[in-house]
């Protein structure tokens, strides 16, 4: 098998307007060199939630095709998902563990350890985690600037930020890539992806909040003094503008996006007043004129709107005046002309495009087509990829000559929610079926016997409580007597 450097991770970016694929290698330079590039439109999501598998199905099977296309020799078994949809939420916790042997040094075990503990976090019934990041960690309950692996101490501990989705909403993309041939190794939240395309290291020291606004929803990740503090979807995107400009101006979909993308602008004032655009009447029906200057009212509404949201949450955390590194717009949405400006005026911090070509070595067609902001998304879980790569938790797995990608750490997680669930359901069936003693299993026997034990407690106690009171009347009644 070639070298890691050398190993081909593959990106799936299932949005609500398309799905890309992305293949990349990893070269000496440590950048990502594209050699595979695929793009298909989506069908069957709906704000990033899948609401037809067969139609889904078909535009993975699409997206992967064009990209083998365009590189025959290029494989593709495994890739990484990106989530997002309003179902996504957030929570901050806090995970401490007491070390057995304090005369060692803290090794990637025991953070590995404490990270595998909050997968034992209390959530909603019927979510379950997607990812969890740590954010600072303590030693002895004194804070470490970065992973305190080599350090002594006798209890390590960290805040967590945890992220979580909809069962059955994570369930459908599973499904929806295993259908289509592939084999899903980690699913990523969007917002994350995105942020690791785009930002440096200095802007992770200055504060700044990414803002990716797609075809179905605008995600939010916040990140101040080099921490992740805050993650969030918005359910309103670029589909929702062309909604807009389509109800409002009464023109066809396809009509309505040509229109958002080459005369569209976010502010209404750069709008020439007496500019007009031609569309084309329905079978025969006369030309329809329709002004510039409205549809950029029609664009600005919308983007103001969901600039707001963003404004709200970071002022919701109290990060709207100390990002000074300001907000990072990326994503398709991006494109529109003068977004930056406006999301100055809402936000009142200052922004910029993100590019994801930091990280995008080579010059062969597909780089230059892979630095579009449009695919940051896609780019960053390549680039997940290789970070799990080079920290032991993806592994290369040779069977019988063929060679796969396993998330080594993933599977580890997966077992623990999976022991989680079979200890509830054999409570369960513990409890559903309490005359059924011939055919006891081990655990339902202890289960009993912990029971029996408990009820003995009790009634010991009980016949204590009885002893006194009688105790207490008979002093009582001996000082009436008296």
């Amino acid at each position: 098998m070639i070298q890691n450097k050398q190993e081909v991770i593959v990106g799936l970016d299932i949005g609500t307007t398309k799905v890309v694929a992305i293949a990349g290698v990893k070269n000496e330079f440590g950048k990502i060199e594209i050699v595979g590039f695929g793009r298909a439109d989506s069908a069957g999501v709906n704000h990033g939630v899948v609401v037809n598998i067969d139609e889904c199905v078909k535009s993975i099977q699409n997206a992967i095709a064009d990209c083998k296309k365009s590189n025959p020799n290029l494989e593709i078994k495994n890739v990484y998902v990106g989530i997002a949809g309003q179902h996504i939420k957030s929570l901050q916790t806090r995970g401490d563990r007491v070390r057995l042997n304090t005369d060692s040094e803290i090794t990637k075990q025991d953070i590995d350890m404490l990270l595998k503990d909050q997968y034992k976090t209390y959530i909603p019934a019927g979510d379950r985690i997607v990812d969890i990041i740590p954010q600072e960690y303590f030693v002895d309950n004194i804070q470490t600037t970065s992973s305190p692996v080599g350090m002594n101490g006798v209890k390590i501990g960290a805040n967590f930020h945890i992220v979580t989705g909809d069962k059955n909403a994570i369930k459908n993309i599973k499904r929806c890539i295993e259908k289509a041939g592939l084999e899903m190794i980690d699913i990523i939240l969007q917002p994350l992806a995105s942020a690791a395309a785009v930002i440096s290291d200095e802007d992770l020291e200055a504060g700044v909040a990414i803002v990716d606004i797609g075809g179905g929803t605008t995600d939010l990740a916040v990140f101040y003094d080099g921490i992740l503090k805050h993650t969030a979807v918005i359910p309103y995107a670029g589909v929702n503008v062309t909604n807009d400009i389509r109800t409002g101006l009464g023109v066809l979909r396809a009509q309505a996006e040509a229109m958002k993308v080459i005369h569209g602008s976010a502010l209404a004032s750069s709008a020439v007043d007496n500019a007009y655009i031609s569309i084309p009447g329905i079978k025969g029906m006369p030309a329809k004129q329709v002004s510039v200057k409205n549809l950029s009212m029609i664009i600005q509404a919308r983007m103001h709107e969901i600039l707001e949201q963003v404004y709200f949450h970071l002022k919701q955390i109290g990060m709207d005046t100390r990002l000074h590194g300001g907000i990072i717009i990326t994503g398709g949405g991006s494109q529109l002309k003068n977004v930056t400006q406006l999301a100055d005026f809402v936000t009142g911090l200052s922004s910029r495009i993100g590019d994801p070509n930091e990280h995008i070595g080579g010059d062969s067609s597909f780089a230059s087509a892979a630095m579009n902001p449009m695919y940051s998304t896609c780019i960053g879980l390549v680039l997940r990829g290789f970070d799990d790569l080079e920290n032991g938790a993806l592994q290369v797995i040779n069977d019988m000559g063929n060679s796969y990608l396993k998330n080594i750490i993933k599977q580890n997680q997966d077992d623990v929610i999976s022991d989680a669930t079979n200890t509830t359901e054999t409570a369960t069936t513990v409890v559903m079926n309490p005359t059924n003693t011939t055919s006891e299993s081990e655990p339902s026997k202890q289960t009993n016997a912990t029971g029996a034990k408990r009820r003995n407690i009790l009634t010991q106690f009980k016949d204590k409580l009885i002893e006194l009171f009688e105790e207490v009347q008979t002093d009582a009644q001996d000082a009436e007597l008296k």
